[in-house]
Parts: structure tokens; C-alpha cells; sequence
């Protein structure tokens, strides 16, 4: 059976090369041999007196045995058991607090667990009881999708069928027969595209769009793009900018350099296999991607605050942003 496994500790460090034999790093740039640079160490020694590479009887590709016993501690099997894996290496230090006041976030993975963690925490305080739904007329979900660093063509990454098989179910659940159930639930949705943003970097400021730099710790960030690299409309916008505006909560603009190339997110690829309203936001952020990134804490506190306001007021506001009240 497939089993889920986290080892915290580390176990396995991937070393870069020492500067004194590394002369030009600093003149010619940090340029890495995936092939040659990447490989991690594991142990020193043979530990414990395993055999080292070898291959199980049930066919198992090669892997170190002193792994595989690591993994099957925690997994609680037999190492003999392991049929195969799919690992996965991170950071094991754990975030904190930085800046003279604590105002900073330094943690690995912020991009993008910090919005995941943001939108089911909201939706969770939104729904502790019967009283939080008794007059709800829409429905509030969080989708999380995996590979999106990788372009989400995976059968659950957002580029699969998984949001519209679900889509289509809960319409039908709810729909009965109705003809047009799910174009209905779709044109009446709104898609909120939430993955981490681009800060202002104070070393670097020539890399930013003057008029539409995010600064930390000044509220979540709408993001436009001409050529569709994110999903905004006038519409979707104007809609989640409302709830900032009604609870007095900050919010900022961002679009990229226009001689720059632009990012993107899974807020297009949804978007296009089902005509929902888009809007693409993110907590502004430094360093991403990096082993350790940069995010402020006011920014968790209000984003926080305007998820949980949207949940509550998306029926009215919809209405509002169409002129239907």
C-alpha cells in the first residue's frame, strides 16, 4: 500500500564546491552541472556493515540499503517490503521570525505552502459550524495541485481533469438533471489563483516596473499580465479588490517590466479549460525559490483576513461586480 513518509532530519546534503577551488564563481556566476553538481551525499561509510547497492528480489531498482532500512523505519516496514519510491529532497531547518522588529518570514517553500496553508486555514474559520452556512448559496473549496514548478502535465498536476471531473460532480450532485448545470456552476465561479509574488528587491530595483513594485508587508498582491501569463481581468480584480476596500485591509498592484519576460501560474491553465472568473494573487516575497525565502508577517495576518472575507461575501459581491444588485 502506498505510504507517505517525512524524514526530519537531514539525512542527505548536496555540498557546492568550495570557493578557493572556485576561483571565478564571483566574476563568472554560480553555474551548475546538473548532472555532475547535484548528487547528494548520503553517509560517509558502508553504515552499519550493509551491502550497499543491491537489487530486492521484488525487483526494486538499485538503491542503498542503509536508505531503504531509513525508509522503512518510518514508513514501519521491512526494508524488503519497499517495492518502489518517489522521494522528494527538502530542507529540514525549520522557518522563523527575522528583522528588528520580527516583521520577516524566513522559511523554505513559501512559494507556494504559505498561500496553500493561507487558503485552507481561511476556509476552515469560515466553516466551524452549521451557523457559518445556514445562508450560503455558493459553494467554498481550495483545490492544491502538485508539478506546478514542472508545468502541471501531470494527472495531478492543474493541467489534468481532476478540478473539472469535481466540478462536474458537485453540479450534478446539486443540479440533478438540469440542463447546463455545470456551465451555470462554472460562469457563476470564481477562480482564485493563489501562488506566491515578486516583492520589491532593494538590491536589485532596475528589475521591477516602477509604478507596480510590491513592498513586504503591505498587502496581498493582484497580478496582470497583457499576454495572459496571469489570468486578472477587470472584472476579477475589481471583485477581489472590493473586499480590501470594504475591510479596510491593503492591497497592491504588480506587473512585470514589459522587456521582461513574465512568469506564470496554474491560474491560466484552469481558467482556459473552464471559463471561470481568474484572479491571480499572491503575499509579495524575496528570494524565491531559494533554500530560504523572505515574506512578511503582516501580509500572512491581512491575507488571511481578506480570504476569509471573500469566502464569506463572494455571493454579494459577484452579484455587485455584474450590476445584478
Amino acid at each position: 500500500k502506498p505510504v507517505l513518509v517525512h524524514v526530519n532530519r537531514p539525512i542527505l546534503r548536496t555540498p557546492t564546491l568550495a570557493i578557493p577551488l572556485d576561483r571565478d564563481v564571483n566574476s563568472a556566476g554560480f553555474k551548475v552541472d546538473f548532472q555532475k553538481h547535484m548528487p547528494a551525499v548520503l553517509a560517509g561509510d558502508d553504515p552499519a556493515g550493509s551491502n550497499g547497492n543491491q537489487v530486492l528480489e521484488n525487483g526494486m531498482p538499485k538503491q542503498h540499503w542503509a536508505l531503504l532500512e531509513c525508509l522503512a523505519r518510518e514508513a514501519g516496514c521491512a526494508a524488503e517490503d519497499i517495492a518502489d519510491m518517489e522521494l522528494q529532497l527538502c530542507d529540514t531547518v525549520p522557518g522563523a521570525l527575522g528583522g528588528l522588529n520580527e516583521e520577516f518570514v524566513f522559511c523554505g517553500r513559501l512559494d507556494n505552502l504559505c498561500m496553500s496553508y493561507l487558503a485552507i486555514e481561511s476556509l476552515i474559520d469560515v466553516t466551524k459550524s452549521h451557523e457559518d452556512l445556514e445562508e450560503e448559496s455558493t459553494i467554498r473549496f481550495v483545490s492544491l495541485f502538485d508539478h506546478e514548478e514542472v508545468g502541471s502535465c501531470s494527472a495531478q498536476g492543474a493541467g489534468s481533469t481532476v478540478m473539472m471531473d469535481t466540478l462536474r460532480r458537485i453540479a450534478a450532485a446539486l443540479g440533478g438533471s438540469q440542463e447546463g448545470a455545470v456551465e451555470r456552476c462554472l460562469q457563476n465561479s470564481l477562480l482564485v489563483s493563489a501562488d506566491m509574488a515578486h516583492a520589491h528587491h532593494p538590491n536589485y530595483m532596475d528589475r521591477h516596473e516602477p509604478e507596480h513594485a510590491p513592498i513586504i508587508n503591505k498587502g496581498v498582491v493582484i497580478k496582470h499580465n497583457a499576454n495572459q501569463r496571469y489570468a486578472t481581468n477587470s472584472m476579477s480584480a475589481l471583485l477581489f479588490r472590493e473586499v480590501a476596500r470594504e475591510n479596510a485591509l491593503p492591497i497592491q498592484e504588480f506587473v512585470v517590466r514589459s522587456d521582461m519576460a513574465c512568469g506564470s501560474t496554474i491560474g491560466p491553465i484552469i481558467a482556459s479549460n473552464s471559463g471561470m472568473l481568474t484572479v491571480d494573487v499572491g503575499i509579495p516575497q524575496l528570494s524565491m525559490h531559494s533554500v530560504r525565502e523572505m515574506c512578511g508577517v503582516k501580509d500572512v495576518d491581512t491575507t488571511f483576513e481578506h480570504f476569509r472575507y471573500l469566502y464569506k461575501d463572494f455571493a454579494r459581491l459577484m452579484k455587485m461586480v455584474r450590476g445584478q444588485s
